[in-house]
């Protein structure tokens, strides 16, 4: 059997960044509780041509590739660097070119970078909304972490370590019982036949 695709994209426009550090802690630590198929994309990885990419069809293919990767996977771990607030705006535009029912009942772990304490509840009014249209599965746990709890490119602080082990722990039971239910689903059609 496959093993369940993870994505992970971080927003972030350069490497490395603190947003992809983020995104690989959480990934790496729902894979310490289930074998995953990991990919990790950045926003840098869609070039420069997704920003005049008005409708799907016109994405470049890097681009292309990237939601193409988000709408075919098992799970899914997000995040972006926060600017005025918000994600970034990049960000939002990618996920208005994902269709609509992609990511129904997928899981999903949402995190944030930003400069300071400010702007910690960017992951509840930001993230959980969007993936709510999506009717995708949140998970509980949601992570920020500030410049501060970084040293050296690094994530120090003891608190944001945990908040990832928790989301990480949530994501791997969370991909668990989706694929314990789809194969539940597999086996009643084959036994009906």
């Amino acid at each position: 059997m496959a093993r369940p695709r993870l994505v992970g994209f971080s927003a972030n426009i350069q490497r490395p960044s603190k947003t992809r550090t983020l995104v690989e802690a959480i990934a790496d630590r729902a894979a310490g509780e289930v074998a995953l198929d990991i990919r990790l994309f950045d926003m840098v990885d869609a070039g420069p041509a997704l920003g005049s990419a008005w409708s799907r069809d016109a994405l470049s293919l890097p681009a292309r590739r990237i939601v193409e990767a988000i709408e075919e996977a098992d799970a899914l771990v997000v995040a972006s660097p926060v600017y005025k607030g918000a994600y970034t705006g990049l960000f939002k535009h990618l996920f208005d070119l994902v269709g609509p029912d992609a990511l129904i009942d997928t899981p999903v772990a949402i995190a944030a970078t930003g400069g300071g304490p400010r702007h910690a509840l960017v992951v509840e009014h930001a993230f959980r909304p969007l993936f709510g249209f999506f009717g995708a599965q949140t998970i509980p746990t949601a992570v920020y972490a500030s410049d501060a709890d970084f040293q050296d490119g690094v994530l120090r602080d003891d608190g944001v370590i945990q908040r990832v082990a928790d989301a990480g722990g949530q994501l791997a039971r969370a991909i668990l019982s989706r694929s314990a239910s789809a194969a539940d689903s597999l086996a009643l059609r084959s036994a009906v036949r």
